[in-house]
């Protein structure tokens, strides 16, 4: 029943009722459905994410923006219609417009697939499927966000920190009286830097 969201995702269960119960909501069956399933998923993947930055060396700071950036439900919700869930979910009349189970799918079907096979294979179907928030410009989202409400453009101000041989800068951006910095080896990735800081907050506030 469930054959094509296995090849969407990537993995056959050896227990379907583990899938049944992934794409199960609580409006189709109190007992039977996603929602501890989803609570585990969403652990998961912070971990997941946590653990891919952290051997990436990057700082706390950093580990946390991506956490944030690829796991609202903002950015899972494209990851759980590529993979076709939400057509797929077995829902109560009058539930089927639930936007909220969108992202949910996705943070269930990787419970489900740890508890099938494992870490290993969780690992592998999120790291896999997570998109990748780099291709975003961050720069010109920024721009839109704080266009949208009213908001005047940000100010990047660029300290040189480099040397000839290795050239090294700084960008900070200062907005609502928080101060976002970034840095790179040339002025566009650090600028880009601190736009994804700044874009991370402005989409949490």
């Amino acid at each position: 029943m469930f054959e094509s969201v296995e090849k969407n995702c990537g993995y056959t269960f050896k227990d379907k009722e583990l899938l049944r119960r992934a794409l199960t909501l609580a409006s189709a069956d109190n007992d039977f459905n996603n929602q501890s399933l989803e609570c585990l998923g969403d652990a998961l993947l912070g971990f997941i994410v946590a653990e891919k930055y952290y051997k990436l060396g990057c700082t706390e700071e950093e580990i946390t923006v991506e956490k944030r950036a690829l796991l609202s439900d903002e950015a899972l919700a494209p990851v759980s219609r590529r993979l076709t869930l939400p057509e797929n979910l077995i829902c109560g009349k009058g539930d089927c417009n639930n936007k909220k189970a969108v992202p949910s799918a996705y943070e269930a079907m990787t419970a489900a697939i740890y508890l099938d096979g494992g870490l290993d294979e969780a690992r592998k179907f999120a790291l896999s499927t997570l998109t990748p928030l780099d291709l975003i410009d961050y720069i010109s989202e920024v721009q839109k966000i704080l266009q949208s409400r009213g908001e005047s453009a940000p100010d990047y101000v660029c300290e040189d920190l480099g040397t000839p041989k290795k050239p090294e800068f700084l960008i900070t951006v200062t907005v609502r009286g928080k101060v976002f910095k970034g840095e790179g080896g040339n002025k566009q990735e650090a600028k880009k830097a601190a736009a994804k800081s700044l874009y991370v907050f402005l989409k949490d506030d």
